[in-house]
């Protein structure tokens, strides 16, 4: 097992990557002193709850637990403020305290919603991240928590660090194969903003990670975890650095918000957000081979790089004004000025982002 640590003086509190953790949930809730006389709310999905739910109850209940369970139908459309009050009215049916906790058990709809709902109820009860799936490795670390809006995704949140990050790696070979390399998607983004060498490891394991082998599977979790928990450390509310944890993120949330939640997965929006950040970057005079570059790795992990045709140019363009990155009447984006180092650019225009639009449309009328 590895242990990793978010640094956030009193909000620090630790990252655990390993097998079998789901099983030894109430021991790690005893030792860092969660309440076992209050109850605790677990909030699944339909898909995690068949597979994972049981274990992580009776082993709560051997160590003097309550549980309530609240399930929520699987997928980006149970980020809402429906379900987000239907998971409170669970909380205060199931007479949860101030020293109650919740738990999310599942990806990273799930992490946010429960944590949104940890950080609103009776104003902040202690919250566990469970993550199951790739995904989640980079959505159950850092603190942000949240429900979309019709209109833009992630607009209604709050930064909320868990008490603690459990991570049983054994969940993620129930995984469908999509969901794989959506995740992955965010392992290849780490590498990319901050670490060469690491981009250039995932590239040389694709076959292994998409394969889920467990050493290269829990090497790439624990660094990809190391980099977002080392920016988060410096920067937790975003006023700098952690922004650069967006790259692909700016385009791809107005995908995912003008597609239809859940229409494209998380990582493949982020995907082809990263090749047009790359595409930027080369518009604004970076060499063509860090576009080729950054697309190369991502197509090999089976993610798209090229815009639907069928999205709407300017839909995307009306996505990307009511998202967060939006300041001041300002695009902001995160471009690479190479594999592994990035920056944070706040003139990008809309001119630019139509022409990178189009450019991405005709790649795949060529592929």
């Amino acid at each position: 097992m590895r242990t990793l640590q978010v640094d956030l003086g009193e909000r620090s509190y630790p990252i655990y990557i390993g097998g079998g953790l789901l099983s030894q949930a109430g021991d790690y809730f005893a030792r860092h002193g969660l309440s076992a006389k209050s109850p605790v709310l677990i909030v699944t999905d339909d898909n995690v709850a068949p597979l994972h739910l049981k274990q992580v109850e009776e082993s709560l209940r051997q160590a003097g637990y309550s549980t309530v369970v609240k399930i929520v139908p699987a997928g980006e459309k149970s980020k809402s403020l429906d379900v987000f009050e239907d998971v409170m009215t669970a909380a205060i049916e199931g007479g949860l305290d101030r020293k109650s906790a919740v738990v999310a058990l599942g990806g990273g709809v799930v992490g946010d919603l429960a944590g949104f709902v940890a950080a609103s109820y009776m104003r902040g009860v202690p919250f566990v991240q469970m993550p199951t799936t790739i995904l989640a490795h980079d959505s159950s670390v850092g603190g942000k928590v949240a429900v979309n809006h019709r209109l833009a995704k992630n607009m209604i949140g709050a930064f909320y660090q868990p008490e603690m990050v459990l991570y049983d790696v054994d969940t993620l070979q129930t995984l469908p194969e999509r969901e794989v390399r959506a995740g992955l998607a965010e392992v290849v983004k780490h590498g990319l903003i901050w670490d060469e060498a690491f981009t250039s490891w995932c590239r040389e394991h694709t076959a292994e990670l998409l394969a889920l082998d467990p050493e290269a599977l829990g090497y790439a979790l624990t660094k990809g975890c190391e980099i977002k928990a080392h920016v988060v450390s410096r920067d937790e509310r975003e006023n700098g650095l952690r922004a650069i944890l967006n790259l692909g993120h700016t385009i791809g949330h107005a995908i995912e918000a003008i597609a239809g939640y859940g229409e494209y997965l998380h990582g493949e929006a982020i995907s082809i957000g990263m090749a047009a950040a790359a595409l930027i970057s080369v518009n604004r005079g970076a060499d063509r081979s860090l576009y080729e570059e950054t697309t190369s790795i991502l197509r090999g992990f089976g993610l798209p790089t090229i815009m639907p045709e069928q999205l709407d140019e300017d839909k995307i363009i009306g996505a990307m004004m009511h998202d967060k990155k939006f300041k001041e009447q300002q695009l902001v984006f995160i471009l690479p000025k190479s594999i592994g180092k990035v920056e944070i650019v706040s003139d990008v225009k809309v001119e630019e982002v139509r022409r990178v639009i189009r450019e991405l449309k005709e790649e795949g009328q060529h592929v």
